[in-house]
């Protein structure tokens, strides 16, 4: 059994940006040549998340609305007050979604569904350069 990680960057433009990471991560694990495990997915930070969906224009429309109606920017968050950074609403959605995802590997390739893809979603009110960490586990 053997423990690997990798990273990467990747530059976001922050609201909402999502981002199909799913090559990068693939890419870390055929470098690790690992065959069989699993792997997690991490962002450090808490403005930001990953998580799983179908990269389509669809979804890429609908998970920004869904989060607007859900945790609106517009509205007072005690964090606001805290640090006056006015990304309140970027915290509490990347506590929503998280800021990892684990998934198996066999014969040196991830498992996943035809159409579902690894997506970084960078909530925070500006641009930023985020590091991605991919530690992967087996043999």
């Amino acid at each position: 059994m053997s423990v690997v990680t990798k990273s990467f960057s990747v530059k976001t433009k922050g609201d909402t940006d999502i981002i199909d990471i799913t090559a990068q991560v693939g890419d870390a694990l055929k470098e690790a040549q690992l065959l069989n495990g699993i792997l997690t997915v991490f962002v450090p930070g808490s403005t930001a998340g990953i998580t799983t969906t179908e990269y389509e224009p669809g979804l890429l429309a609908d998970l920004p609305a869904f989060f607007e109606k859900l945790i609106p920017k517009g509205d007072d968050y005690h964090h606001n007050l805290t640090w006056g950074d006015g990304n309140g609403y970027a915290h509490v959605r990347a506590a929503l979604v998280k800021s990892f995802f684990t998934v198996p590997f066999v014969n040196g390739e991830m498992i996943l569904g035809t159409w579902q893809q690894i997506i970084l979603i960078d909530f925070d009110n500006r641009r930023r350069q985020r590091q991605i960490v991919v530690q992967m586990i087996g043999e």
